[in-house]
């Protein structure tokens, strides 16, 4: 791993013919850590999810911003919607994190098609995957493993993103484990409204807080 600056790690992990770049930053004392599955068009240098996973690591976690596809792959519209492909990229990068770091509970941020992604790929980890958290996403393109994520599951939805709001609703009727949807109001799609960031951040943050505590540390 090539250090980017002081907190930061450039990683790259091998998933079949591609390689994958991320950026790894792990705070001393961190008991979690979140894996980013970014949405459709977008990367680990999202602005978006680049500030949250800063207040993450305030709050004590750690991150892990990484690319689930090529810069070829994504210049191809159909395989930034292959669910089937970003989810299986996202549990090749959670193996090689839960080798990297053993012992540490994992979570994932999902947006937009990253969100499916980490909801289908929270399905094949089980108990590997502590907590999902989606911002903005499009969770009912994962509908037929809804039923069977067994990690707590946050939805936050913008309170003007109409149609994403009802998508959401329809997949957390389907949900069956610990679960909340989170409206947060005059928001849009990308959350660009002042205030609207910080309030997905900060909902994010108590979220993994509470449920990537260590097993004998929770209440």
């Amino acid at each position: 791993m090539r250090l980017v600056n002081s907190s930061e790690q450039l990683v790259f992990i091998e998933a079949g013919k591609a390689r994958l770049e991320g950026a790894l930053a792990v705070p001393e004392g961190a008991e979690g850590i979140v894996l980013f599955a970014h949405g459709s068009g977008s990367s680990r240098h999202s602005p978006r999810n680049n500030f949250v996973a800063q207040v993450l690591r305030k709050s004590g976690m750690g991150t892990l911003l990484m690319d689930l596809l090529t810069r070829e792959e994504d210049m191809d519209y159909d395989t930034r919607f292959d669910i089937e492909l970003l989810s299986g990229r996202l549990e090749t990068a959670t193996l090689w994190l839960k080798d990297e770091m053993p012992g540490m509970r994992i979570g994932y941020f999902g947006a937009s098609t990253g969100a499916a992604a980490a909801l289908k790929a929270a399905v094949s980890m089980g108990e590997v995957i502590g907590a999902v958290v989606s911002r903005g996403g499009r969770p009912d393109l994962a509908f037929d493993s809804l039923p069977k994520v067994k990690a707590p599951t946050l939805l936050i939805v913008g309170g003007r993103d109409d149609v994403v709001i009802e998508l959401n609703r329809k997949a957390y009727s389907k949900l069956k484990c610990d679960k909340e949807l989170v409206i947060v109001p005059g928001a849009t799609h990308l959350f660009e409204e002042p205030g609207a960031l910080e309030e997905v951040a900060s909902l994010a943050a108590f979220w993994f807080k509470e449920r990537l505590k260590p097993v004998e540390a929770r209440v």
